[in-house]
């Protein structure tokens, strides 16, 4: 695999993970209520969610999504009704600039809790699975062995994640500060709706071949 495959990898794994999306959202929102530091966790279950994903693909689970309408929809619904579940959360949020109130209200403040609510969001979204089938064999030299070359450019991807999900959850701790609570209330209800409209795309998602 050589440099300029991995340099094109990482401009399109830039532009496809910046795009606002579950787990970045996630980012914004523990950023804003808990800190950059305590939205670490989150960012570690993302990453993990990375490679769990394109093992999954090099196992031939996206391949499987793609045929079988049945755990397609499985996969699909799953994730959809757990969006929803973290949309209506914050939906339901009080807002709170102060971190220490922010982690007591919600009651989720969590290392563990907040690892395990970005990882579960990236696994149970189907769109992933599919994304990376179609995306990663653009990368993959097939008179080469593979296993080598998926772990690369999940390691690539799983970095340029972390970069790109630090950079938001920075932004909303620093944009939380400058907030009145008003303001803080807002964007926990602006956060929460974005989660709830990919809820809402996700559920009316269907296969390409479908």
């Amino acid at each position: 695999m050589g440099e300029v495959t991995l340099l094109a990898f990482a401009i399109v794994a830039v532009i496809g993970i910046a795009t606002p999306g579950p787990t970045v959202l996630l980012a914004l929102t523990n950023g804003s209520r808990y800190g950059l530091g305590r939205a670490v966790p989150g960012m570690a279950g993302a990453m993990l969610s990375d490679f769990v994903l394109i093992g999954a693909v090099a196992l031939g689970l996206g391949a499987l999504l793609a045929a079988s309408e049945f755990w397609f929809t499985i996969v699909k619904w799953l994730g959809a009704a757990y969006l929803t579940f973290l949309g209506i959360m914050l939906l339901r949020s009080k807002g709170s600039l102060d971190v220490t109130e922010g982690i007591a209200a919600s009651g989720s403040g969590s290392a563990r809790s907040i690892f395990l609510k970005s990882f579960l969001v990236a696994v149970t979204n189907p769109k992933g699975y599919l994304f990376f089938s179609a995306f990663l064999p653009q990368f993959i030299t097939s008179d080469a062995p593979q296993v080598p070359q998926y772990a690369i450019l999940a390691i690539v991807f799983a970095l340029i994640d972390f970069m790109v999900m630090f950079a938001y959850a920075l932004l909303g701790s620093r944009a939380v500060h400058l907030l009145k609570r008003k303001g803080a209330l807002w964007l926990d209800r602006a956060c929460g709706g974005a989660l709830l409209a990919l809820a809402g795309s996700l559920a009316f998602y269907r296969r390409a071949a479908s």
